[in-house]
């Protein structure tokens, strides 16, 4: 069995794909996969623009955020499950199985009459986009040689930014013209085509000293022990960290990672190798980039929502108000993976691009309700310049440390970390934005000239204004149709006031919430610093053989 020092073995074919392939079939391939992704990132915006439709056809508004929930939770639990299976059974079956059950569910969610089983089948389109991006991102590692991965794998993280800025108005548009049920039915067309290019030009190989034994045990119980942890996270922002479906679930949930542990390090062929963590490479990115997440998955949590409430924009556009920040990310992606492919290098890189994320995140702090628009977009797009490279570097300098037989599963580990890390973030951020409004809001309300009788009774969580200040609308008249009606002539005139008031608080919670990722963003930089190996990506490749599925040797014999 390969052990974790074999990472460090040299290769005299390091520079070389593991097989030979016409650059053309590689594109092709590279194309496949991109579209596959995009597919899987899009239905999560494309989503979010039609579930108001959705949830009041199936009258299920009371549930709408398992409508998110389901998918992201089957996505992140069955990610390592499927690297590991692609490592051991071959990359092109495992890829082709994962876009069928995301077809298969998204026909599915498209037929549903009732609410439970739309949510059930959109645990059912997660499952299978569980697999798109880990073993995408393996295919890459598979079928380009290391210095050339980063040309490529930059494109990954900027396919994220991308549907971030066209999901909304293709999910509008798509809702509007023909119904909801078309949001999920035009998977199925581009889906026919990822899958009739994949299977024709993607060869099946496998490492030539895989053991096919499967991990069940280890498998049923690092889902046992996710699962918990995701969905007390996820009930974090309705809830306390007391509270038994928080707190609870999250004490359970690791519990059980630590039996998951003592699991795998007795399971032998576990599904997440501990071996793997004895690479100072693997080790330090996949920390990192749980580090750099936990601040990132912020700012596209927040910042549309302040620019709901206190720019009182729509949930469409306030998506687009935000563009200057996918933008820097887009951009940092693509020109970091292609530095990298050109150079080698990447802790410098890194290293700084995760303290520019901590500076752009400072800046986004001292966001108010009076900022200029184009101030806030310039702070945006600083912290999307900072952020760009992670999404795309951590992978290329893992799949460069890993053995070629862990290539599935090291990179599955990364997308792990970086889903894991956003929801932590999300949950202590929720948390710093809930506890810092409430102090603000009747200090700001009083500065505005709201006397504090009325400011202290939209404090105690019994006004419009805090029940839901991204979804009332006319925040204003929301305020007032709250009021017994024998006060409003009384409280009318104090409107403007209030509106100010609860505007000024918002921004300053918003402003705390960043504070979690400047500190985790410099966190991360010093990880890097300190246990990334400064090493040339194709130095020291964690190369095997490897062999197509009846035995033959795919490696391509030295010139």
């Amino acid at each position: 069995m390969t052990t974790a020092a074999h990472a460090d073995a040299p290769d005299q074919d390091h520079d070389r794909p593991p097989i030979e392939l016409p650059h053309r079939v590689r594109l092709e391939i590279l194309g496949a996969v991109l579209l596959g992704i995009l597919l899987a990132a899009l239905d999560q915006t494309i989503v979010g623009t039609a579930l108001p439709t959705i949830v009041t056809e199936l009258r299920g508004n009371d549930v709408y955020i398992w409508a998110f929930t389901a998918y992201l939770l089957t996505a992140t639990v069955s990610g390592p499950i499927y690297g590991k299976l692609s490592d051991i059974f071959g990359r092109r079956p495992i890829f082709v199985i994962g876009v069928a059950i995301f077809l298969l569910g998204s026909l599915l969610c498209a037929i549903s009459g009732e609410m439970w089983q739309f949510l059930l089948f959109r645990g059912v389109q997660g499952l299978g986009a569980g697999a798109l991006f880990p073993v995408a991102l393996a295919i890459i590692g598979d079928i380009f040689a290391p210095s050339e991965r980063g040309k490529y794998q930059g494109f990954f993280g900027a396919i994220f930014g991308l549907s971030s800025l066209i999901g909304p108005a293709i999910g509008g548009l798509i809702t509007d013209n023909f119904g909801w049920n078309w949001v999920f039915l035009v998977n199925l067309p581009l889906g026919a085509v990822v899958l009739f290019i994949i299977w024709r030009t993607l060869p099946v190989r496998i490492a030539s000293d895989v053991d096919r034994h499967i991990d069940y045990v280890g498998a049923v119980v690092f889902v046992a022990a996710l699962v918990p942890i995701l969905i007390g996270l996820t009930n974090k922002q309705f809830g306390e960290w007391i509270d038994p479906d928080v707190g609870g679930l999250i004490a359970v949930g690791l519990l059980l990672a630590a039996v998951f542990v003592w699991v795998e390090s007795r399971a032998k062929e576990p599904i997440l190798p501990l071996g793997l963590f004895r690479i100072r490479a693997f080790r330090a990115s996949v920390i990192a980039m749980f580090l750099a997440t936990m601040g990132f998955f912020t700012t596209i949590a927040f910042l549309p929502r302040w620019y709901q409430v206190v720019a009182g924009t729509s949930a469409t556009e306030s998506g687009y108000q935000i563009l200057p920040l996918l933008g820097g990310l887009i951009i940092s992606a693509i020109a970091a993976g292609q530095l990298v492919s050109r150079t080698g290098r990447y802790k410098a890189l890194i290293t700084g691009a995760l303290v520019l994320l901590a500076f752009g995140l400072f800046l986004l702090t001292n966001i108010r309700a009076d900022t200029p628009g184009p101030l806030v977009w310039l702070w945006m797009a600083v912290a999307g310049l900072g952020i760009g490279p992670s999404l795309a570097v951590f992978t290329l300098v893992v799949q460069n440390a890993v053995p070629v037989r862990s290539l599935g599963t090291g990179t599955s580990a990364v997308t792990l970390f970086q889903q894991v890390g956003g929801t932590v973030g999300l949950a202590i951020a929720g948390t710093i934005f809930g506890s810092v409004l409430l102090e603000e809001i009747p200090r700001q309300l009083t500065e505005a000239g709201v006397p504090e009788q009325f400011a202290g009774q939209l404090t105690s969580g019994e006004g419009a204004a805090l029940n839901d200040l991204a979804g009332v609308g006319d925040l204003g008249a929301a305020i007032l149709a709250d009021v017994p009606e024998q006060f409003r002539p009384v409280v009318e005139p104090m409107i403007p006031a209030i509106v100010e008031g609860i505007h000024a608080a918002f921004s300053i919670a918003t402003g705390a919430t960043f504070v979690v990722g400047i500190v985790t963003a410099l966190l991360a930089a010093l990880v890097v610093l300190v246990l990334l190996p400064a090493g040339r990506i194709g130095e020291r490749p964690g190369a095997t053989a490897l062999v197509a599925a009846d035995g033959a040797d795919l490696r391509p014999s030295p010139s």
